[in-house]
């Protein structure tokens, strides 16, 4: 785990041309994070109730954008 390997960056933009430099870099995973977790096996999640929005705080509480 202390080789420098390649991870994927996350929420960039997409551009096929420039793919692998703009979304990959090396890392130390050891240097980066406190621990590693290793899920075997995951599974979807339930969607939340969907609710009136005009009922209770707007949407974009407490910002008011």
């Amino acid at each position: 785990m202390t080789q420098p390997r390649l991870e994927r960056a996350i929420g960039v933009v997409y551009r096929s041309g420039s793919e692998f430099p703009s979304h990959y870099f090396k890392a130390v995973l050891p240097q980066q994070f406190d621990a590693f977790v290793w899920f075997e096996q995951t599974a979807a999640v339930t969607g939340l109730p969907v609710t009136d929005p005009c009922q209770g705080e707007s949407e974009t509480f407490p910002t008011g954008l």
